[in-house]
């Protein structure tokens, strides 16, 4: 049975308040945008170029683990650019006809943002290649013998593009985007002061101390980071003054059951499986989600990033290998 987690990279639409602090705590100039500095070094000159000819940015992929601050990024490269923002994700663009709607709603020098852009339907995809390419949209109109195609120009915008598996874009599509950025993992000071950021945002008077653990206990993910502020938030205006100290951090982590570095008690569990069930021999991704009761895109998205990052996991050619580094941190060496 799949454990819920308290640490959560992904952001829901039903998420409501959740949603709306989340937004609000989102930085909207690359002076607010806290790490990822190669990343901001290279838009900030391409930005500076388009602005000079007084042209639209070349369209932009965005990819890297889920929580790092990709749809936050396409907007601030939007108010940066002074441009239109229109936003919408892959999976709710069912047919053709919905992306030709929003392509035709569009104005000169707009920027569209498509989260998950690798979940497009395939005969979806296809209109977007002559609309990146040459600003022209090609529709079929009518059925059977009485089918034909439409051309239609379209006004020149942006497309970023967000992603978390860039190796599942098809080719033609990866192929017309301009820009290829991929977003890291923040380190523990960027984090602190992300974290340092959002609670006087949140009006909250937290302790430079509890930054640095809450930082360390946060996956290096600016979403995560900011979910535990609440939670701990939380957690010392009932059992403190409101403050954010050591005591109420360290209690707050305790109680989430948040360990040292970051793990959650669904990671030790489908850790502890795959030790008890497989010892030192390889797991294929099936055999893990049928353990921990996840789908394999939740292990893929979710799980696995940070693992591998921080030296958890391996992946092999025939499966996930548990390292020594897991054993011993939940003393099964």
């Amino acid at each position: 049975m799949a454990i819920e987690r308290v640490i959560d990279t992904s952001l829901h639409e039903d998420d409501g308040e959740e949603n709306i602090v989340e937004f609000s705590l989102r930085p909207t100039n690359f002076e607010e945008y806290i790490g990822q500095d190669r990343l901001k070094t290279n838009l900030k000159l391409a930005i500076e170029a388009a602005k000079k000819r007084g042209d639209v940015l070349d369209h932009i992929l965005l990819y890297g683990p889920p929580g790092l601050g990709k749809t936050t990024m396409a907007g601030v490269i939007a108010r940066e650019m002074n441009a239109n923002f229109r936003a919408t994700s892959a999976p709710s663009i069912e047919k053709a006809g919905d992306l030709a709607s929003i392509l035709t709603s569009l104005t000169d020098g707009d920027i569209l943002f498509i989260d998950e852009i690798h979940r497009l339907r395939r005969a979806v995809e296809e209109i977007l290649y002559s609309a990146m390419e040459d600003y022209k949209l090609d529709i079929v109109i009518g059925k059977g013998t009485t089918a034909h195609s439409v051309k239609l120009d379209l006004p020149h915008f942006t497309l970023i593009g967000a992603t978390t598996q860039a190796g599942n874009l098809a080719g033609p599509l990866r192929d017309r985007f301009g820009h290829n950025f991929r977003l890291e993992y923040y380190g523990d000071n960027d984090i602190q002061k992300i974290i340092e950021r959002s609670a006087n945002l949140l009006d909250t008077k937290i302790e430079p101390e509890a930054a640095a653990l809450l930082a360390k206990r946060s996956r290096l993910t600016p979403r995560i980071a900011n979910r535990l502020l609440k939670r701990v938030r939380d957690y010392a205006d009932v059992n403190g003054d409101g403050i954010i100290d050591m005591p109420s951090t360290k209690g707050a982590l305790e109680m989430l059951e948040i360990d040292e570095l970051g793990l959650d008690p669904a990671d030790r569990n489908m850790l502890t499986l795959m030790i008890d069930k497989y010892g030192n021999r390889p797991v294929g991704l099936n055999t893990i989600a049928a353990l921990t009761g996840d789908e394999t895109s939740t292990i893929e998205d979710y799980f696995e990033p940070y693992l591998i990052q921080i030296g958890m996991i391996q992946r092999t050619p025939k499966g996930r290998i548990v390292t020594e580094n897991a054993k011993k941190h939940l003393g099964k060496a």
